[in-house]
C-alpha cells in the first residue's frame, strides 16, 4: 500500500478529534468522508496533468485498499476520484496518441502514468464488484450504480489493452478475467443493455454490452497489425460504430469472433467448426457496410464527421486508412494467406529505417558495410517472412518500420516493412515482414528546375509492370505535380508521378511511370 501525505491532515478538525467515517468508527484516513475528499481534489496541481494523474492514481489505490470503508462510501469516493482524473487523463492521452513521434523519455513517462492509472481504476472497481457479491455493508445502496461501474471498468480494461498493444506486449490475464467478470455479472443481473453516460462530456450514451463489444472487436481487428496512432484511431472508430455490433450466446450470420467467459483469453476468429457452448459469446456486426460506405464517402471529401470522438484532431486521409483496415477485418470473408509458408533457418543482416538502409547501400558513404543487427528467419513465403526475436533485441521494432535485409552469403540488400507483431509466452517477439523488393539500388533524383539531388532507393520488383517503378525516398520528398530524372545502369529515365503508395515515419514509398530518355540529349541533366 502506498503511504500518502495527509496534506495538512485534511481529516483532522479543530478541537483534536478525527472525523467520523461513514463506516461507523473513527478513522484518520483523509477520505473517511466526502467533505475531506473534496478538499483533497481542490488541492490537485491542475496546471500539471501528469503530476495530478499520478496523485489521483495513488489516492485510488489507497481507497480501494480500505476494506473497513462501507461499500457505498468507498464506491462514492472512487467515483469522485475517477471523474476528477478524466480531464487529466484525456489531455495525456492526446499527447500519447499524437501524430508526431514523442521523445522516448516522454513516451515512457506517459505510458507508465496512464497504464498505472487504468490498472488502479480497473482493480478498484473489480474490488467493488467482489464486495458487492459478498453483500458487504452498504452493498444494497450501490445496486443502481452497477451499470456505470461495469461500463467504466470495461472502458478501463480497453485502455489497458491499448497500452499493451502499443508496445506489442503480452496482455495481463487479469484484463481478460475482468472483462468476463463484469460482462457475466451484467448479463446475470440483467443490466447489460441499460444506457448510461460513461463520463461527463463523453458524448453519446453507452452500455455494458457496447463497451464489451468495443473492447473485444477493437482488439481482434487492430492489435499487432497497426501502428500506435492507427490502433488508437481504430478503437475510437470501433466505438463510433458500436451500435452496429452484436454480442450473443448464439451463433448468428453476422458473427465474426468468439470470446469464452469461462476461460477468458483474446477473442478468436470464427471458423467453420465453431459450435455454441454455454460460456461462449459471439461478437458480430449487423448492417455495418452501409455505415462504412457512408463514412468513407464523407472522409473522401476530406471531412471527419463532427459527431465522431477521436480524442483529438486527425487528417481525414489517416482516418480513412484505418476505416479501410477495419472494413477488411470485419468482412464476412476476410482475406486469407495467399502464399504457403515454408520453415527455414536463415540469418539476416538487418538495417532499420530508410536512413539505416541507405548507409548500407553503396552510396560512397564512409560507413561500415556490415549491419549491426542480425535476425533469424523462422519461415518464409513468396511475399514475406517471419522472424522471432528475443525480448532483449526488440528496441525500435514496430508496425510500419522499414527494414533493409541482406541474407547470409548475398551481396545485395532488399527491403521490407514490418506488418505484424506478437508476443509468445516466453516474451519473444514474432515479427511478420512484407517484402517490397529483393534488391534495391541507390539513385540520385534530379528535378528539372532544381539543382539538389536527393537520394532514393530504386526497388527492383520481380514480375512488376516494367513501365512503372517504386522509389523509397526520405519523408515528404514525393510531390504529385513534379516529375524526376534518374540515371541508372547507363540509362536516363523520366519518372512521372503516379501516386504515394505509403508514407512511413521516415520514408515515402511512391510509384512513378518510367520513360527512357534519349541519352544523346543533355536536357535531363
Amino acid at each position: 500500500m502506498i503511504i500518502l501525505p495527509y496534506r495538512g491532515r485534511v481529516g483532522f478538525e479543530p478541537g483534536g478529534s478525527f472525523m467520523l467515517g461513514l463506516f461507523g468508527r473513527k478513522s484518520d484516513h483523509p477520505m473517511a468522508d466526502l467533505k475531506s475528499t473534496q478538499a483533497v481534489l481542490q488541492n490537485l496541481p491542475n496546471n500539471d496533468a501528469l503530476k495530478a494523474l499520478q496523485e489521483l492514481t495513488e489516492w485510488i489505490e489507497s481507497v480501494r485498499e480500505q476494506a473497513e470503508f462501507r461499500l457505498d462510501h468507498q464506491c462514492a469516493v472512487l467515483r469522485l476520484l475517477d471523474e476528477a482524473a478524466r480531464p487529466f487523463e484525456r489531455k495525456l492521452m492526446r499527447e500519447y496518441y499524437a501524430v508526431i513521434t514523442l521523445p522516448t523519455f516522454q513516451e515512457n513517462r506517459l505510458w507508465m502514468t496512464l497504464n498505472e492509472f487504468l490498472a488502479q481504476v480497473l482493480q478498484a472497481y473489480l474490488n467493488v464488484l467482489v464486495r458487492y457479491r459478498n453483500d458487504d455493508k452498504g452493498a444494497a445502496s450501490i445496486k443502481a450504480m452497477l451499470p456505470l461501474i461495469a461500463a467504466r471498468s470495461i472502458s478501463a480494461a480497453t485502455g489497458r489493452l491499448k497500452f499493451a498493444a502499443a508496445r506489442y506486449a503480452l496482455v495481463d490475464q487479469v484484463i481478460w478475467k475482468s472483462l468476463a467478470e463484469f460482462y457475466a455479472h451484467a448479463e446475470t443481473q440483467q443490466y447489460l443493455n441499460e444506457e448510461i453516460t460513461l463520463y461527463a462530456g463523453s458524448g453519446t450514451k453507452t452500455s455494458v454490452r457496447n463497451e464489451f463489444a468495443v473492447a473485444l472487436l477493437w482488439y481482434s481487428t487492430s492489435s499487432g497489425t497497426l501502428s500506435r496512432l492507427h490502433m488508437h484511431l481504430a478503437e475510437r472508430l470501433i466505438a463510433y460504430l458500436s451500435r452496429n455490433f452484436t454480442v450473443s450466446a448464439q451463433l448468428e450470420p453476422g458473427s465474426r469472433f468468439v470470446f469464452d467467459l469461462l476461460h477468458p483469453m483474446s477473442p478468436m476468429r470464427l471458423d467453420d467448426e465453431a459450435m455454441p457452448q454455454p460460456s461462449l459469446r459471439f461478437l458480430g456486426v449487423a448492417e455495418l457496410q452501409p455505415k462504412i460506405d457512408s463514412l468513407l464517402k464523407t472522409l473522401g471529401k476530406n471531412m471527419v464527421p463532427e459527431e465522431m470522438n477521436l480524442g483529438g484532431k486527425y487528417d481525414a486521409d489517416i482516418v480513412r486508412d484505418v476505416v479501410l483496415h477495419l472494413a477488411e477485418y470485419l468482412a464476412s470473408s476476410p482475406s486469407v494467406r495467399r502464399n504457403i509458408r515454408h520453415n527455414v533457418k536463415v540469418s539476416l543482416s538487418v538495417a532499420s529505417g530508410f536512413f539505416g538502409l541507405m548507409e548500407q547501400v553503396n552510396l560512397g558513404l564512409n560507413v561500415s558495410s556490415d549491419a549491426s543487427v542480425f535476425w533469424e528467419v523462422e519461415d518464409i513465403s513468396t511475399s514475406g517472412f517471419r522472424c522471432v526475436l528475443p525480448a532483449s533485441g526488440t528496441n525500435g521494432v514496430k508496425i510500419g518500420l522499414l527494414v533493409g535485409i541482406k541474407p547470409e552469403k548475398m551481396d545485395h540488400w532488399g527491403v521490407g516493412i514490418v506488418r505484424r507483431l506478437s508476443r509468445d509466452p516466453q516474451n519473444n517477439l514474432h515479427v511478420g515482414i512484407e517484402m517490397l523488393a529483393n534488391q534495391v539500388t541507390a539513385v540520385a533524383l534530379r528535378k528539372r528546375d532544381a539543382g539538389d539531388e536527393p537520394q532514393a532507393l530504386w526497388l527492383d520488383s520481380p514480375g512488376g509492370d516494367s513501365s512503372e517503378v517504386d522509389l523509397l525516398m526520405s519523408p515528404d520528398t514525393f510531390t504529385s505535380s513534379r516529375s524526376l530524372h534518374v540515371r541508372l545502369d547507363g540509362k536516363s529515365y523520366l519518372l512521372m508521378p503516379l501516386g504515394l503508395v505509403e508514407q512511413g515515419e521516415d520514408y515515402d514509398l511512391a510509384r512513378y511511370r518510367k520513360i527512357e530518355e534519349d541519352t544523346s540529349s543533355d536536357e535531363a541533366y
